[in-house]
């Protein structure tokens, strides 16, 4: 299961979750293009890498262009011959909710995060397509493209639309023997920090210490390191089969998430007219509605985020 020879792209990874899928990937063999915005941040990642006796290279741009998605291939295959595995990680946050949102807040997170998956992809693909390459794409998802979230209109649009072209994707690079899948990581991350609920979970982390076995195994929430041995293990030839999947990963949890799939079907004769739905709807599907958002467990008492006050 090497990746010893192949070479890789892991968009956004000067730090957080795209830093710790970058180092599995070097510490598994293979050579990877690290990607940030901010140089120094860039530099710094290559610096991690190359300290321990991998090869990394920083291409400093913004993703969402194709200028950049062509910089990025160009970069692999000048600096290290060839390209074998893509990582589209790169994102921004605009959370507000729906009134608050402006149509700046809305369309940086879909460039960055959506065309930027679509973009890079597409530059990969000619690529392994025009020299034979059996590559790996490996997409970022989210439980809020899967499930939705209070305030994430623009990110839970980017983060479904990402997990809807994996599935194209993956029918379209078949025959060119090219899998495509998308991660659902749930980690401890600069945005949960700040999140009351994971307050126990992330001082811990900060410690050093292994996270409560609530966070770890009740809600699958961990370190960046425990969603990128899945990365790295679907960038190698032992997933060669595994292709248009939603995989999710956190703490000691391993999910496999459904396609969309309907969950109750009825029939009436002549079609569902508006009069036909208001007798029967409410009988024949009131009580199969689809939740929305994920609903955490209560915390256990002794995991209770501590107020200012209260140490």
């Amino acid at each position: 299961m090497s990746l010893a020879g192949k070479a890789a792209i892991v968009t956004g990874s000067g730090r957080g979750l795209g830093l710790a899928y970058a180092q599995e990937l070097a510490k598994q063999g293979a050579a990877v293009v690290i990607n940030d915005v901010d140089q120094q941040v860039a530099d710094e990642a290559v610096a991690s890498i190359t300290a321990a006796g991998g090869r990394a290279v920083a291409v400093v741009a913004p993703v969402g262009s194709t200028e950049t998605a062509k910089q990025l291939v160009a970069a692999a295959v000048d600096n290290f011959g060839r390209l074998d595995i893509l990582v589209t990680n790169a994102g921004v946050l605009r959370d507000k909710s729906l009134l608050k949102m402006t149509d700046e807040d809305f369309d940086l997170v879909i460039n960055v995060h959506l065309r930027g998956t679509f973009t890079c992809v597409r530059e990969a693909y000619a690529y392994f397509k025009e020299n034979g390459i059996a590559g790996r794409i490996i997409t970022i998802g989210s439980p809020t493209g899967q499930r939705g979230n209070f305030g994430q209109t623009n990110y839970a649009a980017a983060k479904a639309g990402i997990v809807g072209m994996v599935r194209t994707w993956a029918l379209e690079m078949k025959k060119a023997g090219v899998t495509a899948n998308a991660i659902i990581p749930v980690a401890a991350t600069a945005m949960t920090k700040t999140v009351p609920f994971f307050q126990k979970a992330v001082e811990a982390d900060e410690r050093g210490e292994a996270m409560p076995d609530f966070f770890r195994k009740d809600l699958g929430f961990g370190t960046a390191d425990d969603v990128a041995g899945l990365v790295a293990y679907l960038a190698s030839d032992a997933a060669a089969k595994v292709t248009g999947q939603a995989i999710g990963v956190g703490g000691d949890r391993l999910q496999l998430w459904s396609h969309p799939e309907a969950v109750a079907t009825e029939y009436r004769d002549g079609g569902w007219t508006y009069e036909a739905l208001g007798e029967r709807f409410d009988d024949l599907f009131g009580q199969r509605l689809q939740t929305v958002g994920e609903e955490f467990p209560a915390l256990p008492a002794e995991l209770q985020p501590e107020t200012a006050g209260s140490k």
